[in-house]
């Protein structure tokens, strides 16, 4: 069975989020620096619900995680 890919845009839909690239890119650079000891479904600035849907989805090594891997290390990179 083929593993679907979703894209950054989609998971911010999921999210709730605003989710054109530039209010992607707005969200990784005002919440960029997540410190390295804080998981990333612990950050203060999800609601309960994107809380819970990120921790879920990685736990379960579902589609979504691959996405969410890389919107974790994006939290974490110092923007230019």
């Amino acid at each position: 069975m083929e593993k679907f890919i979703h894209s950054q845009t989609s998971l911010f839909e999921q999210l709730g989020l605003p989710s054109a690239p530039e209010e992607i890119r707005r969200f990784i650079e005002t919440h960029c620096h997540l410190p390295g000891h804080l998981a990333l479904h612990e950050a203060p600035f999800w609601s309960n619900s994107q809380s819970k849907f990120l921790l879920e989805n990685i736990q379960s090594d579902a589609d979504w995680s691959e996405v969410i891997d890389s919107l974790n290390v994006a939290l974490r990179q110092p923007q230019k």
